[in-house]
Formats: structure tokens, sequence, C-alpha cells
């Protein structure tokens, strides 16, 4: 199985300039625990903000969210890989890298997005088809 059959093309973002506040707001209407942060411009890369780095930055070292920026405390550049990537190799990665999130980008674009819970799931899923064989 590729990437590109569990990944999830709905992906929540947020500029690098917004601050923690509106993403706090972003993350609760999309009803997400982080959001891709955009690219400022063609070069760059993106990055990934998640309730952890909220948590340290502002719980942890006592930031304050209306003067933090996403791009602040934003992991940065997040673990890419490509839609045909094996799962299996992606597992490998995050497992290496002690990630739960990775973007999927192709052509320097963003094309989805993949958790932890989706390649588990994947697992779930072909553990169920074979078991009704």
């Amino acid at each position: 199985m590729l990437v590109a059959g569990i990944m999830k093309t709905d992906v929540a973002t947020i500029s690098p300039l917004a601050t923690v506040r509106e993403a706090l707001l972003q993350m609760k209407e999309h009803g997400v625990k982080s959001l891709v942060v955009e690219k400022r411009h063609a070069g760059d890369a993106h990055g990934l903000i998640a309730y952890r780095d909220i948590a340290k930055a502002v719980i942890a070292d006592d930031g304050d969210i209306d003067l933090l920026n996403v791009y602040d405390i934003a992991q940065k550049p997040a673990l890419q890989v490509s839609q045909h990537l094996e799962v299996r190799y992606l597992a490998r990665l995050m497992i290496q890298y002690s990630v739960k999130r990775v973007l999927v980008i192709d052509n320097n674009e963003l094309q989805g997005f993949v958790s932890i819970t989706d390649v588990v799931g994947s697992l779930m899923d072909r553990a169920l088809r074979e078991q009704g064989r």
C-alpha cells in the first residue's frame, strides 16, 4: 500500500505570521490537533504546529498566545514524504524520528498529511479484511 492510499488531502493550514491564539482557534474550528504551516515563498519549506508545540511554548515556557507567532514555535521543516512511498517505509521513518505526523509533498507542493493513527488504521483495515477471507 502506498501513502497516497491513506493520506488525508483535506489539510488545515495556517500562515506562519498568525498568532498562537489564531492557531488554537483554527484547530478548534477544524477539530484537529495540528496545522500545516504554509510556506512564505517558493523556496521555503512547510512546517507543522501541534498541541505539543503550543503546550511547551505557552504553558511550560510561559509564553503569550497573542505575542508568539506560529513561526516562533512550529516544527520546520516538517518531515516530508512522497505519496508514492510504501506505507511500511513511512512507518519506519515515523518510528525512527519519533514523529506522529508527516506531510506528503510532491513537486514541492503539499498533497496531504498522514498521522500515525492513519498508518495503524490502515493496518487494522488490512487485518480485518484478511480475517474476513
